[in-house]
This record gives structure tokens, sequence and C-alpha cells, in this order.
């Protein structure tokens, strides 16, 4: 197989919730394979250093705001994809909120604000790049989930269920769009060191634990996600579609 199976050389790539973090290591991760990437916060001013980071790796990269939980700020941002950037190849659905709770604290508020960040904020973004796609005829959308999805865990309750709900929309959109030629497919990592994850981090009793129930010994990376990403995105993952890859070191084999 050529290496150039996993270039993006000539795409446009749209990456949620890349500010900082996971976001932020996938949008450079996109641009070293090639990739002109759109890049989305809620606010234009935490995306400079994102924005300088593709740039510095030789590619274009367009600062646009999104709130994603907003369908007007949506529809939009994917009128200004089209117009600064033309057709659209790539979608990166990153944005996400956690708020650990036991189930018994977990506020009808908190609900709903976990839920419509990271379900339905992802599929309002799925539904507008569909739309572009399905009329072009080709297209990737990569969902970033969670092994809470698969996997349960203390305090996870609102968050595990809007990342399982993640995994089950991922399998009905592939369904749907692989006749045109769109695949949809879904990354679930493991802990990774970013803000979502500080407060259960901070802990080396928790790390500790966590670090126990993964086989290959140590916590996820950024960068081990981010490859990921570029392994659907890139024409060497063609031909899969509907999948949820577990990024985790083994962790859901114990």
């Amino acid at each position: 197989m050529s290496k150039d199976m996993f270039r993006l050389d000539g795409r446009i790539a749209l990456v949620t919730g890349a500010s900082r973090g996971l976001g932020k290591e996938i949008a450079l991760t996109l641009a070293t394979a090639g990739a002109d990437v759109v890049v989305t916060a809620r606010r234009l001013d935490a995306l400079g250093g994102t924005v300088d980071a593709v740039r510095a790796a030789g590619r274009r990269a367009w600062p646009l705001p999104l709130e994603v939980t907003d369908p007007e700020s949506v529809r939009s941002l994917f009128a200004a994809v089209g117009r600064e950037a033309g057709a659209l190849d790539v979608l990166v659905n990153n944005a996400g909120i956690n708020i650990p709770r036991p189930p018994f604290e977990v506020t009808p508020e908190e609900w709903d604000r976990v839920l419509q960040t990271n379900l339905h904020g992802l599929f309002l973004c799925c539904q507008e790049a569909g739309r572009r796609m399905v009329k072009q005829r080709r297209g990737k959308i990569i969902n970033i989930s969670s092994l809470a999805g698969l996997i349960a865990y203390p305090d996870r309750a609102a968050y595990a269920a809007s990342k399982a709900g993640v995994i089950g929309l991922t399998r009905q959109l592939a369904l749907e769009w692989a006749p045109y030629g769109v695949t949809v497919n879904c990354v679930a990592p493991t802990f990774v060191p970013t803000d979502l994850t500080a407060s259960t981090l901070a802990d080396p009793a928790k790390v500790a634990q966590i670090q126990r129930g993964i086989p290959l010994g140590r916590l996820c990376t950024a960068a081990d996600v981010a490859a990921a990403v570029i392994f659907f995105a890139s024409p060497a993952a063609d031909f899969i579609t509907g999948v949820t890859l577990p990024v985790d070191g083994g962790y859901h084999i114990r």
C-alpha cells in the first residue's frame, strides 16, 4: 500500500471544538497530512493557536464561530464553509463536554446540557455536512465518542448516554448515506489528558487505577486519537463505514 493512501492533499476538513486539547491536535494532524482545515469554537479569539499551528504546517486555516447546540449557528457555519473554503471533504465532530456526577446528583439542566452538546449538536453538524456530501456523492464524517459509550465508568451517566448515542447515530448515518459514497465512522478513546478529563486525572490514585486497566500500560494521548481520525479520513479507509474504533490500549478487552 502506498503512503499516499494516508494523505489528504487537496481536501477540506472541518473540526469542531478545535481551540485546544484533542480538537487542536486533530486539526494540526489533518494539516500535516495535507488537508486545509476549518476550525471552530464558540469564541473566535480562542482559535488563534490552532490557526497558527495549521498555517505553520503549510496549510490554509479558516477560523469560524460555532455553537453546536444552536441550529442557526450550525447552518451559518456550513454556509460560510461553502463560501470561504468550497466543497467539504471531511467533518470531525469533536466538540463535547462532561459534567461528572453520581447518577442521583445529576440535575435536569446538567443532563440536558451534556446531551445537547455531545449528541444533539453533533447530529446537527452531521445533518448539514451530510446534505452537502450526499449531493457531491463523497465525504468522510468522523465522530469522536468515548470508551464511556461502550464501557461503564463511575459518575458518567449523562456523558455515557450521550457517547453511546453517538455510536448508535454513527451506525445509522453510515447505513443511510453509504449509497451516496459518504462514510461515517467513530473513534472511542479512553482517558486523554485534556481539560475535559483534568478533574479525574488530577488524582494520582485514579490515574494509577486507569493505567492498571490498560494492557498497553499508559494513558491515551491526543496524537493516538488524531492518528485514528487520519485513518478514517484517508483513502485507506474508503471501504470502511459504520465502525467504532476503540483507541484505548486494550482497555475494552478486559
